[in-house]
């Protein structure tokens, strides 16, 4: 393993630590004293996805990656979970314990993780993935999205007690002004 910041080949493993099928280790440079992480991961067998157009390519964790980083990009996310659905669908692939898989399949698998994730980044993905034809089959799609949706999922955003009646506008008085003042002056509560 050479440092990323001189070069040289011998270093020191400082921590490591296990995760679901990956190994985070945390070293320190033996000659310039840089510390740096790298992380190891089990490979299982060869993985071939089938693509469309019948061509056979090698799984590419990183391809997929960048697919779901493109959809969720400027999505409140929090940090890691990008690499936790890919290590999820990737796990999934192998488990399978086939030799080839469609595409299709694995993307479905990445539309039904970011349907249940954010629902904006589902839409960016689908749109790429069933490269919708007109704007109409995009609409039937976020219809269908927000047809299966629970209510009791979505905030409301005022709580019912603030919502004003329409047409009717209150005056705002001072916190620190009584409701004995108001009695006095003759308004109405």
């Amino acid at each position: 393993m050479k440092c990323p910041g001189c070069g040289h080949e011998e270093n020191r493993v400082t921590d490591s630590r296990d995760f679901d099928n990956t190994v985070r280790r945390r070293r320190l440079c033996l000659q310039c004293g840089f510390r740096f992480t790298t992380y190891e991961r089990v490979q299982t067998g060869n993985l071939a996805i089938i693509k469309k157009d019948h061509r056979r390519e090698p799984f590419n964790r990183e391809k997929l990656a960048s697919g779901i980083r493109k959809a969720c990009e400027k999505r409140p996310l929090p940090t890691g979970t990008v690499e936790k659905l890919v290590d999820d669908i990737e796990t999934e692939l192998h488990r399978a314990g086939k030799a080839e898989i469609p595409s299709s399949a694995v993307g479905e698998m990445v539309m039904e993780r970011l349907k249940a994730l954010d629902h904006i980044a589902y839409i960016r993905f689908a749109s790429v993935y069933r490269d919708f034809a007109d704007i109409t089959c995009l609409k039937q799609e976020v219809d269908t999205l927000i047809a299966n949706m629970h209510p009791a999922s979505q905030l409301p955003l005022l709580p019912d007690e603030e919502i004003p009646a329409p047409g009717r506008k209150r005056k705002r008085m001072p916190a620190n002004y009584s409701t004995d003042k108001l009695r006095q002056s003759g308004r109405e509560l």
